[in-house]
This record gives C-alpha cells, sequence and structure tokens, in this order.
C-alpha cells in the first residue's frame, strides 16, 4: 500500500474523494490536512470528521491548516458547497477529535521520515508555507498530485480560472515554481466526470446506505449544477485526483512548463507553455484526457461496494 497525504478543504466533492482514497486498497491515507478553500478551516475539519465517521475510519489523524490565503482575504464556496459545506446535509456533529499540532508542523515531520504522496484537492495555501517554512520537506513529496487549473478549458470562478488555483494564486506560483513536477488535474479532465441521478438510481440499489449518504451530500450540488450551467448532474472534480494518484494510466497528457498569474481579470489563470514559448524545464504534467467509463467503473466498484471495517 503507497502511502498518501490528502491536503483538502472539504467541500462536497473533497467527501466523496475522501470516501474514494478510503475504500481504495491501494493506498493508505495516514494523514489529512484543511485548509481554507470551500470552507473555513473549522468547518472543514468538522466536514472531515463527519466523512470518516460514516467510513468508520476516525483513526485518521486530521490536522488543520491555513485559515486564510497568503494574501487576500478568503472568498470561501458555501454557494456552491451549501450553508454546511456539505450540501446543507447538516449531518450530526462528530465531538472532540482535535489534534495538537499544525497542519504544517504534521506535513514536514511526516514527509522528511517517511516521503509519500500529496494530493492537494484545494487551494495550495499550505504547501507554499511548507515551502517557506521546510523547503526539504516539501522536495521530499514523492508525487504532488493537485485537482487545479485549467488548460484549454472554461474557468469555474471566472473564464479562464479553477477555484482552488483562483482562491490563492500566490501559493500556487509559489509551487509551482518550486515543484519538480506537479501532476494537475485540471477542468479539460474533471469536467468530464460528471454524477448524474440515473448513476444513483443504480447504485442505491446495489448499496442504499451508502448511495443515501452520497444523495444526501449532493443533492445541493446538484441544484447548483442546474441552475448555473445547465447541466443535469454534478461535476466531481476532486475523486478524479484520488482515482488517478491510484491509476496514473486513467488520465493521459503532456508535460510542460506552467505558472500562474496573480492579479486581475486573469487571476488564478495556469499559463500552460504547451509550444514551449519560453523554453524552460517542464514543471507539470497536464492532464487533458480521461477514461469516464473507467473511473466511474473504479468509483462503483470501491465506494458502492465498500464494506466498514
Amino acid at each position: 500500500m503507497r502511502k498518501v497525504i490528502i491536503d483538502c478543504d472539504p467541500g462536497i466533492d473533497d467527501g466523496l474523494a475522501l470516501m474514494l482514497a478510503l475504500s481504495s486498497p491501494e493506498i493508505e491515507v495516514i494523514g489529512i490536512t484543511i485548509v481554507c478553500g470551500n470552507t473555513p478551516v473549522e468547518m472543514g475539519f468538522d466536514n472531515t470528521k463527519k466523512i470518516l465517521k460514516f467510513m468508520d475510519r476516525l483513526d485518521i489523524p486530521i490536522y488543520k491548516g491555513a485559515t486564510k490565503p497568503l494574501k487576500k482575504p478568503p472568498v470561501h464556496a458555501l454557494d456552491i458547497h451549501g450553508a454546511d459545506g456539505l450540501g446543507e446535509s447538516f449531518l450530526e456533529a462528530v465531538p472532540g477529535y482535535e489534534q495538537k499540532i499544525h497542519a504544517i508542523e504534521f506535513l514536514s515531520k511526516t514527509l522528511k521520515q517517511d516521503p509519500c504522496t500529496v494530493i492537494a484537492i484545494g487551494p495550495m495555501t499550505n504547501l507554499a508555507q511548507l515551502i517557506d517554512q521546510d523547503p526539504s520537506a516539501f522536495d521530499a513529496i514523492d508525487t504532488l498530485v493537485s485537482m487545479g487549473g485549467t488548460y484549454q478549458a472554461h474557468g469555474n470562478c471566472s473564464p479562464v480560472s479553477e477555484y482552488n488555483y483562483w482562491e490563492d494564486p500566490e501559493a500556487a506560483k509559489i509551487v509551482y515554481a518550486h515543484a519538480q513536477k506537479i501532476h494537475m488535474i485540471g477542468l479539460d479532465v474533471t469536467r468530464q466526470i460528471v454524477l448524474t441521478p440515473e448513476m444513483l438510481d443504480t447504485w442505491e440499489k446495489k448499496n442504499k446506505k451508502v448511495t443515501d449518504f452520497i444523495r444526501q451530500i449532493t443533492q445541493f450540488y446538484f441544484s447548483f449544477h442546474w441552475h448555473q450551467e445547465h447541466i443535469k448532474g454534478c461535476i466531481i472534480n476532486d475523486p478524479l485526483a484520488v482515482a488517478y494518484a491510484i491509476d496514473p494510466t486513467l488520465c493521459s497528457g503532456f508535460e510542460a512548463y506552467t505558472d500562474i498569474e496573480t492579479d486581475g481579470i486573469t487571476r488564478g489563470e495556469s499559463v500552460v507553455d504547451a509550444y514551449d514559448f519560453y523554453h524552460k524545464p517542464a514543471n507539470a504534467k497536464i492532464l487533458t484526457q480521461v477514461d469516464v467509463a473507467r473511473f466511474f467503473t473504479e468509483f462503483e466498484s470501491r465506494v458502492i461496494n465498500y464494506e466498514k471495517h
């Protein structure tokens, strides 16, 4: 089993990503770090506990990290994820479970002792702070998968920008400038991962309890996507980053030098030098194609068939 740390901001699709990670035998989630993004950190921490409780995995430690972006005030996405960040499901709170160390301290200590994969499915503030405080720990990351950015697909919070990079573009810029290679799971591939009501109806026949839970946290998301983008279903971005970390053959793309714009109307844009204009070494693998059918087959076989320990 490959060891994995998940850096997230739950968030509906973060919740689904955690469910996929915890039901996949190829990886061992050794810790979850929370960053300000879709939700404030305290809400993200509480939502993570709710997901772990449902999955019967409250043994996994959670660490609270950055409470705001590096330079700008936070702009949360509760209009998309609901007032509670989990689709206004208002699940029962899970008491206690406080961790005594900060997410950056956990990342620093853990990565230097046991390099592993980091799956970043929120803004990159925690990772940028890790680079500032302990760059050798960041350099010890075995594989860095980031759900963020977009190459040719349109943005989801501006015409050109994806939310995670738009929320803290300075952090994303720092990480891209420092990293040897980032696997960018951007909107080019995640926009193809659409969960539909028909899928839920099918899954309900196989595992009603898990499907009811998914339905409970995604109905708000379904409504948002219908009113905002006229999609009959909801785009679940973050689970694809987990699926790709487990099986990189699920997506394909190309390597290129990539930088992040930090201001103006293009704030958060991932500038992908696909034609080697700058003649700089590639620092990212930009994923542009995904096997959608295989993703949902894998998601169903793991999450819907999940049996608690």
